[in-house]
């Protein structure tokens, strides 16, 4: 099972980011305290990467996921939502428990 997955849609909009920041070879994915459940999702550049990330490549993008969120990512499906709504990436994680009514944040 890969880390994580990522949608066409997700990937142009990572290669459209990539472009316009000359110095990134990638994105770092990973989870910090946030919200009112208590996770959330952090997407960031790579210039440099970590010993720490764990590298997914797929669709010709490099993807480093920080080791000490992989256990709560594993099997995630990273995807881009352009609604009405909301814009930005959205992601599935089967790991998850609970989101907060906001959907800003979530629990393991």
């Amino acid at each position: 099972m890969s880390a994580i997955t990522v949608t066409d849609t997700a990937a142009e909009h990572i290669r459209a980011l990539l472009a316009k920041n000359a110095d990134a070879i990638g994105i770092r994915l990973g989870t910090s305290t946030h919200g009112c459940s208590g996770m959330g999702y952090t997407v960031d550049y790579v210039e440099t990467p970590s010993d720490d990330d764990e590298l997914v490549e797929t669709q010709g993008l490099k993807i480093y996921v920080d080791r000490k969120s992989l256990l709560f990512i594993l099997g995630t499906e990273m995807d881009w939502e352009n609604s009405m709504f909301s814009t930005g990436f959205k992601f599935t994680n089967p790991n998850e428990k609970g989101r907060c009514g906001c959907g800003e944040s979530f629990h393991v």
